[in-house]
């Protein structure tokens, strides 16, 4: 019998309207960032540093897929800094170039159809709802979550950036179980990723089902015939009557 369901966020509960293609927003979000610190007085090289982020985003995004441990955007922006030979940046500062660095993104995330009422759905069943979302800026998923209205559902809320870990490690979920005290036959993970979500649920030994309605792309596709979910969903929608008849689904 499941007792509780942990959702991923990109692409489960909000969608973008770049849908997974990063190229076409990056370069609107570091010139905002390098323009934040320029504006604060930092004296920087432009093209060196926006050559800098790049590189280093790409290296790290490579490796923390491998390791499963994450590499925040604050990590990035104070090494990059520390190379250039610019002062270190204050905590204030530090926060405010995140925010600047973020806030063109967070304007092009939607709901995805059918979220409140998915999840009110399930906490009606008594379901305990968690979130656990992989994320290089915990800053950034908070408003999200609450610029969707999303926090009320989800105790805990977890987030790769500030734990330090991101899925597929089994331990990011094993926090969610024992906090809830629940065995991992008892809970569900539902996500759009096959590498993180699907892969690491079963790693912990969870329940799965794959949400297919934004998950065409490369890594999935890479993924197709090698990590097969439990179950897949077209929609949030489904999911409510996929929890009912759990496991003859």
């Amino acid at each position: 019998m499941l007792r509780g369901v942990i959702f991923d966020l990109g692409s489960t509960l909000l969608y973008t309207e770049h849908d997974h293609n990063w190229g076409v927003i990056l370069p609107r979000m570091r010139a905002d960032m390098l323009a934040h610190l320029q504006d604060a007085g930092y004296a920087l090289d432009g093209p060196e540093f926006l050559n800098r982020m790049s590189a280093k985003f790409a290296e790290f995004d490579r490796q923390r897929q491998t390791d499963w441990v994450e590499y925040t955007t604050e990590w990035i922006l104070k090494t990059t800094l520390a190379e250039m030979g610019a002062p270190a940046p204050s905590p204030q500062l530090v926060a405010s170039a995140l925010a600047a660095y973020y806030a063109y993104s967070e304007t092009r995330w939607r709901l995805m159809p059918g979220v409140h009422e998915t999840l009110q759905q399930l906490a009606a069943r008594g379901l305990r709802l968690a979130l656990i979302s992989n994320a290089s800026d915990a800053g950034n998923v908070q408003r999200l979550i609450d610029n969707a209205n999303l926090r009320a559902y989800f105790d805990p809320l977890l987030i790769s950036a500030a734990v330090g870990i991101r899925k597929p490690n089994p331990r990011i979920f094993e926090m969610v179980l024992a906090q809830w005290g629940l065995t991992p036959g008892e809970c569900l993970m539902v996500g759009d990723t096959l590498g993180a979500d699907i892969l690491g649920a079963q790693l912990a030994g969870l329940h799965n089902a794959w949400l297919t309605s934004h998950a065409d792309h490369p890594a999935n596709r890479a993924h197709r015939g090698n990590i097969l979910p439990e179950a897949e969903i077209a929609a949030l929608s489904e999911l409510p009557a996929l929890v009912e008849k759990w496991p003859a689904a």
